[in-house]
Parts: C-alpha cells; structure tokens; sequence
C-alpha cells in the first residue's frame, strides 16, 4: 500500500463509514484515488460462465450501488465488477446510520435496504459506459413496497439487461423484510423461471447468477442446488451476509444487519464446498465472504470457487489489495503445480465438508 493510499484510508476512517463510501467514490470518479497497477499472468486468465476474465479476482455488489464508478473500477485490476443492487424504482433504504466499522474485527455490519435511484437512472449510466477490460455486471433487487417483488427481478433484468455482460439475482440480502423467504424452493423456481423468461427476450442472452445467504442449512441447500440445476442459471455465488454474531469483539457488533468482513470466511467457504458437492461441478461458483488475501482466494477456489468477489476488504486494505491478491493467487497457483485457475478448482473441497 502507498503513503497516499495509507493516508486516504485513514481520512476515510475518520468519517461515518457511509459518509466515507460515498467520498469514495467521488475520488474515484474525479480521478483523486491512487490507482493500482493491475497484476498480470497468463496463469490467472479463466473463464466464468462462458465470460473470459483476465483473473478470477472480481469485485462484489454493494460498492457501486448506482453505477457511478463503473470505469475507474474496471480498470483497478479486478477480473469482473459488479454493481448494484438495482431495484425498478428508486428507494431510500432503511434509515441512517445503517453502515458500520467493526475494525477489531475487520468486518462491517450494514442494513441499507437496497438504497438505489433505480432501475432506469441505473440503466442509462450502463448503457452511457464505455466497455472496458473486464465483464461489468448488475445485482438485481425488489422493491420494499412492491406487491410482487419476484416479478421486479425481471423487470429490472429486462430494462438493464442489454448494458451488463451478467446479472445475478439477489434473494439474500437479509436487510429487506421477507426477501430471504425467496430463496424457498417453489418460491425460488417461480421467480427464476421469470427471469429466464426476461433473459431469453433480451438481444444478447446474458449469464445470470444466484446469490444465496449463508445462514442455510444443508436441507436448504440441497434444494437450493436442485432449483439451480433445473432453472437454466448460469451459476451461484456463494455467499451474502450473515446474521451471526459469532466471536465478534466490536463494541458494534449489536447492530442490525448483515455482517460481512474477516469473521465470514469460514461459515462462507462451508457454504460453498456443499454447494460444490451438491451441484457435482455443473454449476460455476463464485465464492465471496471474507477474502482479504491471495491465500483466502486460493482456499475458495480450491473449495469449489470458479472466481471470487471481495468488497469488505477494500475498506482496511484499499484498491492495492486487488492486485496484492491476483499475485498471491498466481503464486500459490505455480507453488502448487497448477498450470491455470481451472485446474485448482474444487481440489481441496474436502477439507471444509
């Protein structure tokens, strides 16, 4: 990390956690945030659900929320980006505060309530992007006020879908009352056939993803997995935030919301290796939860993972951790004999069953 880097994340951390999110991303956008230099190798370079991808290292959902940033973010060195949550019309989200710092803990609690301006703001930026390096995709979400939110996925696939290489449908985010209940077996198949139905009427058929909870038990997985296979899905990412408050040390960490950082990793990374079992390696997974370094990527991909996403991390390690762990990555990769990402998948998946 950079002076100016260490010095920007202190300012930062001086602010209220959302406050600084959003300065964030105007330094971002204006140019002000020290850039990495993007790590290359010819080992890291795979493909995720037909999409190719310089590294498997991809930004998650929750960052850029409306799509303001989506040029300076393709060109930090991530493999893939995702933006979003979208929702088909704007909404506040819960009330302030809703972001919070747990540092001792190196995690974050939010409850945002897919604050964003909405489907057709969000739309116009995509379609106004000049693509870049990477696949840009968008995490679709439902209206807290909507009284049929498994039909707002599709309409907000149907009116972003031509700007974004993927989409991935969000029935985890624990900060929307009721939304998990989605993530039920018939609930679930019904809401995707929807989607399928809005991707198979777009110009250019787009990979979509699910995005699961980590809070699920192995029966719930299991028809998780069996929807999935059934459904056409282009693969999982594994996982979202927790409601477990499990050996945090946080004077915060009493607030509501889901909980993502360092303490997620271990309960995330279960999650995907059954779901790697379950799905018999049809299904690509993008592994997410506490990722912070070229060894923790590693673990997920050797869990099952095709790619991973991290966010949380950015927060104590700013942009030059992508890079940082792209190289760990490549190195454990070449320690290990592993000619590319592809062949490592799923190697060690079990040792977290």
């Amino acid at each position: 990390m950079s002076l100016r880097e260490r010095a920007g994340l202190a300012l930062l951390h001086r602010c209220d956690p959302e406050r600084a999110h959003a300065l964030s991303l105007i330094a971002l956008r204006s140019g002000l945030a020290p850039m990495p230099v993007p790590f290359r190798s010819a080992r890291l370079a795979t493909t995720l659900a037909g999409m190719p991808l310089l590294n498997p290292v991809g930004l998650a959902a929750g960052y850029d929320k409306n799509a303001t940033a989506v040029h300076p973010l393709s060109h930090a060195g991530f493999g893939f980006v995702e933006v979003g949550a979208a929702t088909p019309l704007p909404q506040p989200g819960n009330p302030k505060p809703r972001l919070f710092r747990l540092t001792e803990d190196r995690a974050a609690i939010n409850r945002f309530g897919f604050n964003n301006d909405g489907m057709e703001a969000i739309a116009a930026r995509l379609a106004a992007r000049t693509p870049g390096p990477v696949p840009v995709g968008l995490n679709l979400g439902a209206n807290k006020t909507s009284d049929n939110r498994a039909a707002d996925f599709a309409r907000v696939l149907a009116a972003c879908g031509p700007h974004v290489d993927f989409a991935t449908v969000n029935v985890s985010s624990p900060n929307t009352e009721r939304l998990r209940d989605l993530q039920g077996p018939a609930a679930l198949a019904a809401l995707l056939a929807g989607v399928m139905e809005a991707r198979a009427a777009l110009p250019r058929p787009i990979p979509v993803f699910l995005k699961i909870a980590p809070d699920l038990s192995s029966e719930d997985l299991a028809q998780i997995a069996e929807v999935a296979l059934s459904s056409g899905l282009a693969g999982i990412i594994a996982t979202n935030t927790t409601l477990s408050r499990e050996g945090l040390k946080s004077a915060k960490k009493t607030e509501t919301g889901g909980l993502s950082g360092a303490p997620l990793f271990e309960k995330s990374t279960r999650v995907l290796a059954q779901l790697s079992q379950l799905t018999h390696g049809l299904l690509p997974l993008i592994g997410v939860g506490g990722i912070s370094s070229g060894e923790e990527a590693y673990q997920k991909i050797r869990a099952g993972a095709t790619a991973v996403q991290l966010y949380t991390a950015l927060v104590y390690g700013g942009l030059s951790l992508v890079p940082e762990i792209a190289k760990g990555l490549d190195a454990r990769l070449a320690r290990d004999g592993f000619a590319n990402v592809a062949m490592a998948v799923g190697t060690g998946r079990s040792a977290w069953l």
